[in-house]
């Protein structure tokens, strides 16, 4: 992933200098690779032979440790579920981990991936430790909503933004990798992210979208029911219902950018343009912006218990609403 050179060449030097950070805070946006990089960093970290550019040799004990998930000293914390909370009890596990040595005489890593689901009391247990952290450890906190975190946290982690920077890399990669169709549309949809443009063309995400605009198109239309559609959503997985509410999202925001003017570069939705715009020139914008909002909330809502088959109405509705009055 040559857009990751960057952020090796930092933490590489961390390595070569011995200036390991106690705390190191990965932001960035999801599916660009910062879980690869902490696992290498991590690897490099505690390799016994590592290369001439501190990277790991992947032959001693400590690398086919790491390779078979079985390092004493690499941890890796998660949420139990996805969508789900880093609860307190993982934090207290972890802590009572800490205030052992490492069993080897190199570093132990912990990663923690996304950190900003710890909550409120998994946080503030989380903040006592780095206030008084452990020797020979590493902590590296994963997150695409840095925002979330606690700024008490925040401020004791060294910041490493990773991004993609160069999007002519992105693409000679996803080529690479077998995505020759639709390469631009993939990251535009990815919001730049390779891996997860790699993952939605695996998954065929670009018919799934059209389908969907469609359907949306014929409810602005009034040439469908919204009970046929909402049935056909709520079949979705829930990664495809996410993907469902961003692709929304991105329409009307792309719709409010086109009744303003904005330049076309601003245009995430490039493909659907002149539907958009059509749409856009008929509609109430003070209505565009509302029913924006509550797409956000529903998005939002999509980790709850709420009834996803109402909530797949209540959208369709409300966009019926919004074109017929």
């Amino acid at each position: 992933m040559p857009w990751l050179q960057s952020g090796w060449s930092q933490l590489s030097l961390y390595i070569n200098q011995n200036r390991i950070p106690q705390a190191l805070l990965m932001i960035g946006n999801k599916g660009i690779g910062k879980q690869q990089l902490a696992e290498q960093f991590s690897q490099s970290l505690m390799c016994f032979s590592p290369q001439a550019d501190a990277m790991f040799c992947g032959k001693c004990q400590s690398c086919i440790l790491f390779n078979a998930k079985t390092h004493p000293d690499y941890i890796f914390i998660a949420p139990e579920e996805a969508g789900k909370a880093i609860g307190i009890d993982a934090v207290r596990q972890l802590t009572a981990k800490l205030a052992l040595k490492p069993q080897y005489e190199s570093y132990r890593l912990v990663v923690i991936n996304p950190a900003d689901s710890l909550n409120n009391a998994s946080a503030n247990a989380f903040l006592k430790y780095l206030e008084e952290p452990t020797e020979r450890t590493c902590l590296i906190l994963i997150t695409d909503k840095p925002s979330k975190l606690p700024a008490t946290i925040r401020s004791r982690c060294q910041k490493l933004p990773i991004s993609v920077s160069d999007e002519k890399l992105a693409k000679a990669w996803l080529k690479q990798q077998g995505v020759t169709e639709k390469v631009e549309l993939l990251l535009k949809m990815s919001q730049g992210s390779p891996l997860m443009a790699k993952q939605l063309f695996d998954e065929d995400a670009v018919s799934l979208r059209t389908d969907i605009f469609s359907q949306w198109l014929k409810m602005a239309k009034a040439e469908t029911n919204f009970v046929v559609i909402a049935e056909q959503w709520n079949k979705l997985d829930k990664a495809a219902m996410n993907l469902l509410l961003l692709w929304l999202i991105d329409w009307v925001a792309d719709m409010i950018k086109l009744s303003h003017h904005r330049d076309t570069a601003e245009i995430v939705s490039l493909d659907l343009k002149t539907s958009l715009q059509e749409m856009a020139e008929r509609l109430d914008l003070k209505g565009l912006y509302k029913y924006y909002d509550f797409l956000l909330l529903s998005r939002k809502r999509l980790d709850t218990q709420l009834n996803r088959q109402l909530m797949c109405e209540e959208i369709l509705i409300q966009w019926s609403v919004l074109n017929h009055g």
